[in-house]
C-alpha cells in the first residue's frame, strides 16, 4: 500500500470519528499556490484547472479534475470515482454534492494551522458562487480538525521515515563535532555539514541558508539568520540547529558543545548549570506528555523549570509538531500568546511527533539550546533518537 493510500484511508476514519460528512479540497494551478493537504491526497503532482478532491464519512473518495489530469489521478489507485470535465467544474461539482447530500462540507480554512489553510480567498469566493442556490453554500465548515488529525497522527510508515531522518542527522552531528577545530568559521562548519548531507542523499528540513544554524560564542545571532563569519574560539559555547529531509519527512535537532580553554578539562560551572537546567526542562516536559493533555500544560511545566532556575523566559514555543515539514502545524507545546492562536489548547494525540526545545543564554559564553524529537505513544513520549545528556567537549 502506498503512503497516499494509507493516508487517504486514515482520512476516512477521521471523518467517521469526527462525524464530518465530507471533506473537500478545492484547488487550481497548484504549481502556483499549492494546498498543503495535497501531499497526502495526490502526492507531489500538480493540478491545473479547478479541481475538487472529496472524501466522505461513508468511505467514498471522489476526484473531479480537468480531463488531461484524470489519467494521472486514476493511476494513484486512491479514488473510487475520477470525473473529468472540459468547460467548467461547477455543474459536476453541484451534481456530486446533491447526490452525496452532506450535512457539513469541511473545506481547508484555518485560523490556527497554516497547513490546514490552503483554500485561498478567491477560491473560497469561487466555491461559494458555484454553490449559490444550493443548501451546501451554508454548510461549509473548517477542515482544520480533520487536517490536524491527518497530519498529526503519523502512521508507522511515516514514523519510520522520521526515525531515519533523525538517525542521519545524529550521524552528521557526530562527524561534525569530530571535524571542528578552533579558528573555523560558522560558515565553514555549515559547509562541512552540507557536504555530509549530500553524501547521505538527504534534503533540507528548512531552507539551506539557515540550515544548519551555527552559533559560536556570545555574539552570534541565535535564530533563523544562518551561520556567519564568526570564528570558533576557546571559551565559546557552540550551538547548532539542524534538520534533514529523508523521503519527504524531516528531523529537527539542536545540539551543544563547548570549546575548552587552555587547562580546562570540562565546561565552566555556569555553562554546566545552564545545560543541566535545559536537560531538566526537556525531561520534565517529556514525562508529562500523554494523549489528552493540552500542549500548553507541557509548556508551562518546562518553561517553569527554566524561569524557576533564575533564567529569562525564552520567547518561543517549547515545541512544535514535526513531519513533512519541520513546523508541521496543529497542536503546539506553547504559551497562550496571541501569535499561537488556539493551538496551545489542542490535545495531544497518539502518533504525533513533537520537538522539545527550551533554551537559555549564558552571559559571556553563548547560547544553550537542546532540541529532541519525540513520538507520542499511548503511554507517553518516546525519544526518536539518542538524547544529548552531556555537553560535547571540543579541544581549543
Amino acid at each position: 500500500m502506498s503512503l497516499i493510500q494509507e493516508k487517504t484511508l486514515q482520512a476516512v476514519e477521521i471523518l467517521k470519528e469526527q462525524q464530518t460528512d465530507l471533506w473537500l479540497t478545492f484547488v487550481r494551478e497548484t504549481s502556483g499556490v499549492r494546498d498543503p493537504a495535497l501531499d497526502f491526497i495526490i502526492g507531489p503532482g500538480d493540478l491545473t484547472w479547478p479541481s475538487a478532491l472529496m472524501f466522505t464519512r461513508s468511505g467514498e473518495k471522489i476526484a473531479i479534475v480537468g480531463r488531461y489530469e484524470a489519467e494521472a489521478v486514476e493511476r494513484l489507485d486512491v479514488y473510487d470515482r475520477v470525473t473529468p470535465y472540459d468547460e467548467g467544474i461547477s455543474a459536476v461539482l453541484r451534481e456530486t454534492l446533491q447526490r452525496l447530500d452532506p450535512g457539513q462540507v469541511a473545506v481547508n480554512t484555518s485560523r490556527n494551522n497554516v497547513h490546514a489553510d490552503g483554500l485561498t480567498h478567491a477560491m473560497f469566493e469561487m466555491l461559494s458562487e458555484y454553490l449559490t442556490g444550493t443548501p451546501y453554500a451554508d454548510r461549509l465548515v473548517s477542515a482544520e480538525p480533520v487536517i490536524n488529525a491527518l497530519r498529526g497522527r503519523k502512521t508507522p510508515a511515516e514514523q519510520t521515515r522520521i526515525r531515519k531522518a533523525v538517525e542521519i542527522t545524529e550521524a552528521i552531528y557526530r562527524k561534525t563535532f569530530a571535524f571542528i577545530r578552533a579558528g573555523m568559521t560558522e560558515i565553514e562548519i555549515a559547509g562541512f555539514m552540507h557536504a555530509e548531507m549530500e553524501k547521505a542523499g538527504v534534503g533540507f528540513a528548512w531552507p539551506k541558508e539557515g540550515n544548519p544554524a551555527v552559533n559560536s560564542g556570545p555574539d552570534s545571532p541565535v535564530g533563523h539568520s544562518g551561520p556567519t563569519g564568526i570564528r570558533v574560539e576557546p571559551g565559546h559555547i557552540l550551538h547548532f540547529d539542524f534538520g534533514v529531509k529523508y523521503e519527504d519527512y524531516c528531523s529537527d535537532i539542536q545540539r551543544v558543545g563547548y570549546v575548552l580553554r587552555p587547562g580546562e578539562t570540562e565546561a565552566p560551572p555556569e555553562v554546566r548549570r545552564g545545560f543541566e537546567v535545559i536537560r531538566s526542562a526537556i525531561e520534565q516536559g517529556r514525562a508529562a506528555m500523554k494523549p489528552g493533555v493540552k500542549g500548553n500544560d507541557i509548556d508551562v511545566i518546562a518553561r517553569g523549570v527554566v524561569t524557576g532556575a533564575g533564567y529569562p523566559e525564552y520567547k518561543y514555543a517549547l515545541g512544535h509538531q514535526l513531519g513533512r515539514v519541520a513546523h508541521d502545524g496543529g497542536a503546539l507545546l506553547s504559551p497562550l500568546w496571541e501569535k499561537y492562536g488556539d493551538s496551545p489548547n489542542q490535545l495531544l494525540e497518539t502518533g504525533q511527533v513533537f520537538t522539545i526545545e527550551p533554551g537559555l543564554a549564558v552571559p559571556g559564553y553563548g547560547y544553550i539550546g537542546i532540541e529532541e524529537d519525540v513520538v507520542l505513544t499511548g503511554s507517553g513520549a518516546e525519544y526518536l533518537g539518542g538524547p544529548q545528556t552531556e555537553i560535547v567537549l571540543l579541544k581549543g
